[in-house]
């Protein structure tokens, strides 16, 4: 009966309206219900956010202003991207601005590099610094350079890239990352440093020269208790992908510090790689338990080499006391164990996070640092049997050749390869939300980057980077990056005077610390320093 009453209003209406009135007031009928059902769909669930807010004793906001405070959240999330897209200029951002990101985009991507209509530098402004190039440019410089590295105590050096992959470990990035970032050395030719968290499997999934960095919880050749394991360790080290081991002493971001990776985080895979239990809390003693003394440091990268098999042995440190520098330097005369190489990591952070203090107040910058080690061991007579390394914001060519002409025989880079790999400087790396799939262990954000894909990136990146590197060296009339002397380097210190960076700052003479030390800036520091404790003499 129902059905037959609607039939007849509808047959009614068709033949009062029309048909034509009657679809479209049916129309606007349904229209209706639908929007009111939509409106309760939207309405409600913010209507209960609104009750929560008011009546939760939390958030100060939330209370305050009910759903109008969550807005400053989602601004507070948002900020790095509306940041680093809408308000910066091209010069502004920090860490790295976006020109130095775009450059490095450029090159991973093998796009056009040069930029237009002169540089947007201030080249009045005490910032700005420049290399001396020649009228004679060298065009029959070498195409390519490598250093050898390892000392006369070393039975199996290592011919290293001028340009390699700084310590970033397995658990800091995803595995996809360091996939990526492997078959990327392998393809290229340069190496990959492990970081101090272990060789993991995907370390080994592409071939790719490995440096192993061991730090202070010596992952990967660690006892139960946490102590060094030198039988894992002789295993680990004697693999042939393995060419270097580094033993981390600080790291620029937080020299001094330690760490903790929370057993949240201890999935499988870091287990395996760190040697420790799944679920466990992985702890970095901000100090080494296997030495507290220089010789005590110099004898032990000793028995590294000789575990290893003859692998060169180095150091990685971000400079903090300048007598503890030179305690080393003490050590490896009086000892006679020279160590391999040192990497001096700058003050300018890196991928791990650090709080914010270390970040801003601790540890010397990369150009300090390089100039004080340098003079150390040129001072010392150590130079030609140590080589030197820097580490800090290092992107670019121009960056490299400063970095040489202050002692450097390479460089390292870590943010300059995650930039490669897309990361985007969200400032996420700490909190495993990285969007890039880098810095996380999110296997949903790890989906997006492909590690084939990104991997081509990282060897284009390095490749045009070196090529930037020597167009450098024959502007400057060279023969190769080694003889860029600080001479060649100048900086303003205001906007009417300039100099040159060996006017700048002393650079010792071969041997003039054992010589003469009286008639250097480190008189005091090299008093102060002796090779049976990193203490200072009274």
């Amino acid at each position: 009966m129902k059905n037959r009453a609607h039939l007849r209003e509808s047959s009614e209406l068709f033949m009062r309206f029309g048909p034509t009135a009657v679809v479209v007031l049916l129309t606007a009928l349904f229209g209706l219900v639908d929007t009111l059902r939509w409106g309760l769909v939207i309405t409600l669930p913010l209507l209960l956010l609104a009750t929560y807010d008011f009546f939760q004793r939390k958030h100060t906001l939330w209370r305050n202003y009910p759903l109008l405070a969550h807005i400053r959240w989602i601004m507070e999330d948002l900020r790095p991207y509306a940041r680093a897209y809408v308000v910066e200029g091209d010069l502004e951002g920090r860490p790295f601005n976006h020109q130095q990101r775009a450059l490095v985009y450029a090159r991973a991507k093998g796009q056009l590099d040069s930029h237009p209509f002169g540089t947007e530098l201030d080249v009045y402004s005490d910032e700005y610094e420049w290399l001396a190039h020649s009228i004679v440019p060298n065009a029959q410089a070498p195409l390519e350079w490598r250093v050898d590295v390892g000392s006369r105590q070393c039975t199996q050096p290592y011919s290293a890239a001028l340009l390699n992959i700084s310590a970033m470990s397995f658990g800091s990035l995803s595995a996809n990352a360091i996939m990526a970032l492997n078959k990327g050395a392998a393809a290229g030719d340069f190496y990959h440093d492990t970081g101090e968290g272990g060789i993991s499997r995907y370390h080994r999934s592409h071939g790719g020269d490995l440096v192993w960095e061991i730090g202070s919880g010596y992952f990967g050749c660690r006892t139960d208790d946490g102590q060094f394991d030198p039988a894992q360790f002789a295993d680990a080290a004697r693999d042939p992908q393995v060419k270097m081991v580094e033993i981390k002493l600080s790291q620029g971001a937080k020299p001094g510090h330690g760490g903790v990776l929370p057993g949240s985080k201890v999935t499988q895979e870091i287990a395996e790689a760190r040697g420790v239990p799944v679920g466990s809390d992985c702890i970095s003693p901000p100090a080494h338990a296997t030495f507290s003394t220089p010789i005590g440091l110099l004898e032990w990268a000793g028995e590294l080499r000789e575990l290893s098999g003859g692998k060169p042995v180095g150091i990685k440190l971000c400079v903090g006391k300048p007598h503890e520098v030179f305690a080393i330097m003490k050590a490896m005369r009086e000892t006679g164990i020279t160590l391999d190489y040192i990497v001096v990591d700058g003050a300018e952070g890196g991928t791990g996070a650090a709080p914010v203090e270390f970040s801003n107040r601790v540890g010397m910058p990369l150009r300090e640092g390089l100039i004080l080690v340098r003079n150390a061991l040129v001072g010392t007579g150590l130079k030609p049997e140590v080589k030197l390394a820097a580490a800090g914001m290092v992107h670019s060519g121009a960056g490299m050749a400063m970095n040489f002409g202050l002692g450097a025989d390479w460089c390292n880079a870590g943010r300059g390869f995650m930039f490669a790999l897309g990361c985007v400087q969200s400032m996420k790396c700490h909190a495993d939300t990285c969007p890039t799939g880098i810095a996380t262990q999110d296997a949903t954000r790890q989906r997006g980057l492909v590690p084939m894909e990104k991997a081509e990136r990282v060897a284009r990146f390095q490749r045009h980077t070196l090529h930037s590197f020597r167009e450098m060296v024959v502007a400057m009339g060279l023969d190769n990056p080694w003889q860029i002397a600080p001479a060649h380097i100048s900086e303003r210190q205001n906007g009417a005077q300039s100099d040159s960076i060996d006017r700048l700052h002393h650079f010792l003479e071969p041997g003039e610390l054992l010589d003469s030390p009286e008639s250097t800036p480190y008189a005091s520091a090299w008093a102060a320093a002796r090779a049976d404790t990193f203490g200072e003499a009274a």
